[in-house]
This record gives structure tokens, sequence and C-alpha cells, in this order.
């Protein structure tokens, strides 16, 4: 039986505790909005398939528990990422500053090719927004990463976001592509140099937190 994808990509959703990491996977997975629920913990996962330039991408996405305490656990999971998104709260002006730390995880236990973008959530609401737009792009700028901002709650830029991350690990990738036709766009080397190692190989041409 052939299988329902050309490829599988592991993804990871990486931010501190209540900025809607949860939320974010849920809305794009299964297109759904919980506005309450336990936190994550340690990690879990959720299951996609996209189709990006032909290719059937299955991404495998990773929902790790932002709390300190469970960061050992979560942090023997980063080596085998090939994308991960950083996610701050708009309105939570130390999840953005906290970024930086959680860079320096990814920096120290992640593949050294891994990619990566910068999420800003909860851009809904504005009245209560402690972090600019500006702000989040001279950071994303600063590490050479895309910058999106997002709303589980309004579904505002919630496929963008994960469909670019996964546009950047396949175009890093597509060497190991064996028989797949990809034409991603070069411009994606503005996002910086960060490229992938692949922790699984495409098999051939046949062949799973927040306060909301």
């Amino acid at each position: 039986m052939a299988k329902e994808y050309d490829v599988l990509l592991r993804l990871m959703l990486l931010g501190d505790s209540g900025v809607g990491k949860t939320c974010l996977l849920w809305r794009f997975t299964d297109d759904d909005f919980h506005p309450s629920h336990i936190s994550t913990i340690g990690i879990d996962f959720k299951m996609k398939t996209l189709e990006i330039e032909g290719v059937r991408v299955r991404v495998q996405i990773w929902d790790t528990a932002g709390q300190e305490r469970y960061q050992t656990v979560t942090k023997q999971y980063y080596r085998r990422a090939q994308g991960i998104l950083l996610v701050y709260d708009v309105t939570n002006e130390h999840s953005f500053q906290d970024i930086v730390k959680w860079a320096s995880d990814v920096d120290e236990c992640a593949p050294e090719r891994v990619k990566w973008i910068l999420v800003g959530n909860k851009c809904d609401e504005e009245e209560r927004r402690r972090v600019t737009t500006e702000q989040g792009n001279k950071l994303a700028k600063t590490y050479g990463m895309y910058f999106f901002e997002t709303s589980a709650f309004s579904n505002y830029n919630i496929n963008e976001c994960f469909t670019r991350l996964t546009e950047l690990v396949l175009h890093a990738n597509r060497k190991e592509l064996d028989g797949l036709s990809l034409s991603i766009s070069d411009d994606l080397s503005s996002a910086g140099q960060r490229s992938v190692e692949v922790s699984q190989k495409v098999e051939e041409s046949a062949e799973r937190t927040c306060s909301c």
C-alpha cells in the first residue's frame, strides 16, 4: 500500500508556559480553539499532512511544556527537531524577553543547522499588547528568522507560520528528496544561514500549555 506522504518532518514549539503553544497546535491541526485547558506536561505531539510544491509532507509537531521543571525532559527532543517555532505572547513582555533564553537553548541542544521562526501570539488582544510588532521584527532580524504575529483565537496567520517553517525545512533538505521535484524560492536565504540535517530521510519515492 502506498504511503499517504512523501516525507516526514519534525517541528517543535518552544516558549514560556501560557504563550499559547498548544492553542496554536490545535488550531493548525484540528482547526479548533480551546479557551482553557490543563497545561502541557512534558511533551505531546500532533500530526498533519501538507502539500507543498507538489510534495506531500507529513509534519510531526511536538508541543513542549514551558515550565522550567520540565525542561530537562524536553531538551532531550531538541536534537531530533528539524524546525522550531519560538513563541511569545504579545501581551506578556516577560515571555518576549525569555525568547533570548529559548534561543540559547536551541543553540546548545538542537542540530546546528535547524530552521527556526519567531511567533508573537495573541495579536488579537490589542488592548493588552505589551510587545510591539516592531520589537518582534527587530528581534527576529537579530537571529535571522522569519517573524509572524498570530492569533489562535481568530485563526490569524496560523497556517502561514507553520507552512513557512515547513517550506524552510524542505528547502534546506531538497538534495535529500530523492526523485521529488522542489522549486521553493531561493529568497529563503534571507532567513539566515541555519539549515537542517535530516534526521529521517525521505522514504523511497513510494514511500503531537497554554493559557489562551
